[in-house]
């Protein structure tokens, strides 16, 4: 993928033989630059397969433009664009040799069609054409990327709903801390996850701008109708300044940088399935997990081990592609060329690893028994007796002093009494009613006493879960309007196409 070199519009037949058909040179670079041991180097024509039918499209759209601006005659545009059918068919793996997939195309048009193949080219350039068809797939995979997180909240909220008064031990520091409910973990991540879909969609509006029209940088001579080109394959807009449309990057960066932030959150989630796993909490299907070779009792959370890996690949992304635009002058620069394969592995990384994150919490089984024996450990009611006392008119300090005392010497009622006389120098009873001390040391009840907006007792979950409902619906539904846009969109372009061909 790399920039036009010739001047706008110099494809007008230029680079082929005067009956029509192709040489074995470069239909851009001719035959003075299309040789030597840095061809190879230079190439990006194998890894531009993923963007094969996005340049189909803006070629297609490209020349429906030209034709209805009366800048190329209207049975060429029906030759071009029967042209880029037949090789759509044909496919990547049948295209000449080129420096990319865009010159191969057009190599290709040139060849089915002879020299008014070159018309294509006309008031573009590779600058424009390459912005424009990075974003085209790249909007396509953020959809997809969308999708999976929503499949993963979707996953979270069945799990809340289902486990509402499922009591765990909850961990800060990876200590025994307080009592908390499965549910409210759940509802933890989807919210982050929430945010993730947010920042994604963010992203796909500030993507979802055409470039088309920028040509080199410096614009076009020609009477070109970028608007008409945005419309046809389904941009909200076009990117106003034409050095601004052919060489920005900063929604690849964007991109890339929200898809780690989603991959951290991943890689949280993943890790707190592969310790409660670990602990016996939560068994994984079968098929979110994997044997030992040698040890035939193991079941090892692979998968989940694997989607923690991939926010080190996705930072990774982030910090290549940050490098190589970091100091780029406008307008365009090669140094480009090597910018999208950290957004491609990035985007398909994590878009993975967000859908087998969904499976596995879709599929686990959440044993209520073991979390509930181990919901107290480590005295994890603690900060509920401090509380309680508070309540009834100590200092919270004093308090905090007691049971942290009480703690080092049982953990029960009794320690607690033995506190207080150290402490305070008269019994706890003089305080608190013993009831109410022994129900704030029972993680159930704890937990049930912890409602607060956004807590853990039951009530305050169920007023979580409704809202969290309510988003996903809603992002549900701008997801499906999006994809319906751009399916309308195609269906436009393929009917002003066939007006021609």
């Amino acid at each position: 993928m790399s920039e036009e070199s010739a001047r706008d519009g110099d494809a007008e037949g230029n680079s082929v033989r005067a009956d029509g058909g192709a040489d074995d040179e470069s239909v851009v670079r001719r035959d003075r630059f299309s040789g030597g041991p840095a061809r190879s180097f230079l190439s990006s024509l194998e890894a531009d397969d993923r963007i094969f039918e996005a340049d189909l499209a803006v070629d297609r759209a490209h020349t429906v433009m030209l034709a209805e601006q009366g800048i190329i005659a209207d049975d060429v545009a029906g030759q071009i664009l029967t042209a880029l059918d037949a090789t759509e068919v044909d496919g990547h793996d049948s295209l000449p040799d080129g420096e990319d997939v865009h010159e191969a195309i057009e190599t290709a048009v040139i060849q089915r069609i002879g020299a008014d193949g070159g018309k294509m080219h006309t008031a573009r350039s590779r600058n424009d054409e390459v912005a424009a068809c990075i974003r085209y797939r790249l909007r396509e995979d953020i959809l997809e990327a969308i999708e999976t997180t929503l499949a993963l909240r979707e996953s979270l909220v069945d799990v809340a709903t289902d486990h509402s008064e499922t009591i765990m031990p909850g961990y800060t520091h990876l200590q025994p801390a307080q009592p908390t409910t499965v549910a409210h973990w759940a509802l933890a991540y989807e919210g982050a996850v929430g945010r993730d879909t947010e920042r994604l969609l963010e992203t796909y509006a500030r993507i979802n701008e055409s470039p088309l029209g920028g040509a080199a940088f410096a614009g076009t001579t020609f009477d070109v109708d970028r608007e008409q080109v945005a419309d046809l394959l389904g941009f909200d807009g076009v990117v106003e300044n034409s050095m601004d449309a052919s060489s920005g990057r900063d929604f690849l960066l964007e991109a890339v940088q929200a898809l780690s932030i989603h991959a951290t959150t991943l890689s949280g989630l993943a890790e707190d399935v592969i310790i409660f796993a670990n602990r016996g909490f939560v068994d994984l299907s079968d098929d979110y997990s994997s044997t030992s070779s040698i040890m035939p009792q193991k079941k090892n959370p692979d998968t989940l081990e694997l989607v923690r890996a991939v926010a080190g690949d996705a930072a990774g992304g982030v910090q290549g592609l940050a490098t190589t635009l970091k100091g780029l002058p406008r307008a365009y620069n090669r140094d480009l060329q090597r910018a999208t394969t950290h957004a491609w592995e990035t985007v398909d990384a994590v878009t993975e690893a967000s859908e087998v994150a969904a499976g596995a919490v879709a599929t686990a089984d959440w044993n209520e028994g073991t979390m509930a024996a181990e919901a107290g450990e480590g005295f994890s009611t603690a900060t509920g007796v401090a509380d309680l006392l508070a309540a009834n008119g100590l200092p919270f300090r004093t308090a905090h002093e007691l049971v942290a005392i009480a703690a080092e010497n049982g953990a029960d009622y009794d320690a607690l009494e033995s506190a207080a006389q150290e402490v305070l120098g008269e019994s706890l009873e003089a305080h608190v009613d013993p009831a109410a001390v022994e129900d704030a040391l029972d993680p159930a009840r704890s937990v049930a006493s912890r409602d607060s907006r956004g807590g853990p007792a039951p009530e305050a979950v169920e007023a979580q879960l409704e809202p969290a409902r309510e988003r996903l619906v809603a992002d549900e539904t701008a997801l499906d309007e999006l994809i319906g846009t751009l399916e309308s969109a195609h269906e436009s372009l393929r009917s002003e196409v066939n007006d021609y061909v």
